[in-house]
């Protein structure tokens, strides 16, 4: 019998509470210690559910100790919960499977009645945490280049995750990572409307063309840009493909916005596709409109020359956004060719997902990093 289905976020909170922290103040007294989840998995981002428990899922959390103490205690740590760990918690095995390449180096909970344990209990230092995770020191400043270079995916899970105790200073440090700068969203909600810009006149030229594939497509990736734009404007990180319309139907504006979406994706013809699409481009106007970052523009639309296209690039929205930008660093970005953040100008999964990645790709925005 499958045991009742927790969410993940609360059973790493129990599992700590329950287990974890008895165990280290019984056989580690005194020890200082932060423990969290904020690395990757559904269930950071409270999209879990009876399916995810199939891999990565289970009772697991981070463990945080300071740099003078991780030499000194990590491994006895791992070696104490490796032999002292319950077999079971709420149901649910601590132990999981050995990665391997056969499985894509996935661990899924594995049932044992004796031995060691194979927890996922990670051990790390704060510092360490971060530069795996984001590819970032946290000893420095945070500066535009790194924002637009870290995963919103990662920067998501930091955010949405939860800290279960705190003596290293943890949660400040994550708060660094609430969200971005004025000058950064400023400059990303400019981008985000330079994408719609570059696009909304090709559907509709598409399908002039009896090309309703091709319009179909553009379509898509104009409801995935207003999507995008839909949570810069609502100051919420956008998560990776697999939530990010679950994550989109979370926002204040899904109730009007969801639908007119689902009636673009699903227009057979470019016609009513458009239709659906000015709507959308129509509302996202008004809502720049009551951010009150630049001055009032129009929010109707306007024809493409003389075409029969109804576009809303032409309102100057993301001129005036780049006006508004103060910081002379992100000044000098915003002069370069206007790219967005990492996850507007890919979507490859290695390279969005790798931060290693990161030294590259600070280059696009003229950082001197070799």
């Amino acid at each position: 019998m499958k045991p009742a289905f927790i969410p993940g976020l609360k059973l790493a909170e129990e599992f700590h509470a329950e287990i974890i922290a008895p165990l280290l103040g019984r056989l580690f007294p005194g020890l200082a210690y932060s423990a969290a989840r904020l690395d990757s998995g559904s269930e950071v981002l409270g999209f879990d559910d009876q399916t995810s428990v199939d891999h990565g899922w289970g009772p697991r959390l981070t463990l945080f100790l300071t740099e003078e103490d991780f030499p000194r205690y990590s491994e006895q740590i791992n070696r104490a919960l490796a032999d002292q760990l319950p077999y079971e918690f709420k149901g649910y095995p601590t132990n999981f499977s050995v990665p391997t390449p056969e499985n894509g180096g996935s661990q899924v909970l594995e049932p044992i009645s004796n031995g060691p344990v194979n927890h996922l209990v990670l051990l790390q230092t704060v510092r360490g945490f971060f530069s795996f995770y984001l590819g970032f020191d946290i000893t420095q400043d945070l500066q535009p280049v790194d924002w637009l270079t870290f995963s919103e995916q990662r920067l998501g899970t930091i955010r949405a995750g939860a800290v279960f105790h705190d003596e290293l200073g943890l949660e400040a440090v994550r708060l660094r990572f609430t969200y971005y700068p004025q000058d950064v969203w400023l400059y990303l909600l400019a981008a985000a409307w330079r994408r719609i810009g570059q696009e909304d006149h090709l559907m509709g030229r598409a399908g002039m063309v009896a090309d309703e594939v091709g319009s179909a497509l553009i379509g898509a990736r104009l409801v995935r840009d207003c999507m995008r734009l839909c949570f810069l404007m609502e100051r919420t990180y956008a998560p990776y493909a697999k939530w990010f319309g679950s994550a989109f139907k979370q926002l204040s504006c899904a109730g009007s916005l969801w639908p007119v979406f689902q009636g673009a994706l699903h227009a057979e013809t470019w016609q009513p596709r458009e239709s659906y699409l000015v709507r959308a481009y129509e509302e996202l106007a008004a809502r720049h409109n009551a951010l009150k970052v630049t001055a009032s523009l129009p929010d109707k639309v306007a024809a493409f020359y003389e075409r029969p296209l109804r576009v809303i690039s032409q309102n100057g929205f993301e001129q005036a956004l780049l006006k508004a930008i103060q910081d002379p660093a992100v000044k000098r970005i915003a002069a370069l060719p206007l790219i967005g953040n990492l996850d507007m100008f890919s979507d490859n999964v290695d390279l969005v997902s790798d931060p290693t990645w990161r030294p590259r790709l600070r280059q696009l925005f003229g950082a001197a990093d070799v």
